[in-house]
């Protein structure tokens, strides 16, 4: 199975409990994650959701770092179309200044989901059509190669090496492969197309000073229990959100699992939420192995980075601490550099 296992955590906000719970929740999930030797732990950009805290990831991801002492922090990402390339290129300057050597910039093309919250931002679906563009003028804020703006310059950013990973939603599979960037790609519940997308990222890939091969990563859930029904139990309450942002047009803070299983749920609801709960990897131990094994042969991938939320952070805890006992993690170990920049052989740099 893949052996370099991670972390992206959205925040996700319960029901009972203020959004200011979901940020803390995550700051003591990471400080987990690094004691059970996950090697990164990222954050995400979501606006106006009213069942996700964290809107803002540099600077949360900076209560991360400042909170563990050894495991890689970033984000999953930042969302560029939102943002100018100078102030992004600002603020993970800062982060690695601060925390040096452990900064991840993770980053996607998306916009805001509703048109009223693309208003608020400034944007429009049209700015994703610009990632690629966005993508290299803040690769040249770093490196100091960005022409757009002479006599302008990314303090304290210019002259750092922040590892740049690329999401692989619309077309950033093939702008990774362009630019030579690591690709994070999922969901592993349609891993056939998964694998057509890891396999053209691989064929296009163009080697440049950020990386001399392919580095894939991809994401999904995994739930790991003693038993199975008690791993599926973890992912019922996020299946519910999904089914109810698909019937009723807002993604809701989760739900414990015993009231999501009382509810009557309508035909169409039951459709939905029976779908959310398929395909995601689950179960014991051993049936947790032989799938990610599969994961593993089928794409490849260099990395694991897992995206599991759940109301019960008791069996989410434990749901990571099994997961890393099957992948050999050592309890407490460095993770060390477990990404293109930190392996110079590997990657060019």
């Amino acid at each position: 199975m893949i052996r370099t296992l991670s972390i992206l955590d959205r925040s996700r906000t319960r029901e009972g409990h203020p959004a200011a719970q979901a940020l803390r929740d995550t700051v003591e999930l990471a400080r987990a994650a690094e004691r059970l030797g996950y090697s990164r732990f990222w954050v995400s950009e979501h606006h106006s959701v009213p069942g996700v805290a964290g809107s803002a990831p540099t600077v949360l991801a900076a209560a991360v770092a400042g909170a563990t002492g050894r495991i890689r922090v970033g984000t999953g990402g930042v969302m560029l179309p939102h943002h100018q390339p100078l102030v992004v290129a600002e603020q993970f300057g800062v982060l690695e200044s601060l925390f040096p050597g452990r900064i991840d910039m993770g980053l996607g093309r998306s916009v805001g989901f509703t048109g009223g919250i693309r208003r608020a931002l400034g944007r429009d679906t049209a700015d994703a059509d610009r990632f690629e563009e966005q993508l290299a003028e803040l690769l040249g804020w770093f490196d100091g190669s960005q022409r757009a703006h002479p006599e302008v310059h990314a303090r304290p950013a210019e002259g750092l090496r922040i590892p740049a990973y690329v999401l692989a939603t619309g077309e950033g599979a093939g702008i990774a492969a362009r630019a030579g960037l690591p690709l994070v790609v999922g969901d592993l519940r349609t891993r056939d197309r998964v694998r057509e997308i890891i396999t053209a990222y691989r064929r296009e890939f163009r080697p440049s000073p950020l990386g001399a091969r392919p580095y894939v990563i991809a994401s999904g859930t995994v739930a790991v229990a003693a038993t199975a029904e008690a791993a599926r139990r973890i992912l019922v309450p996020e299946a519910w959100a999904v089914a109810h942002s698909r019937t009723r047009g807002s993604f809701p803070p989760l739900r414990p699992a015993e009231e999501v299983e009382a509810l009557a749920m309508s035909p169409k609801e039951r459709e939905l939420y029976e779908g959310a709960l398929a395909g995601h990897i689950h179960g014991t131990q051993e049936q947790v192995a032989a799938e990610l094994a599969e994961v593993e042969e089928l794409t490849g991938a260099d990395e694991l980075l897992v995206t599991t939320s759940t109301y019960d952070r008791t069996a989410l805890l434990d749901s990571f601490g099994r997961l890393a006992r099957l992948a050999g993690l050592a309890e407490g170990a460095d993770p060390g550099p477990a990404d293109p920049v930190g392996q110079s052989a590997r990657s060019g740099y």
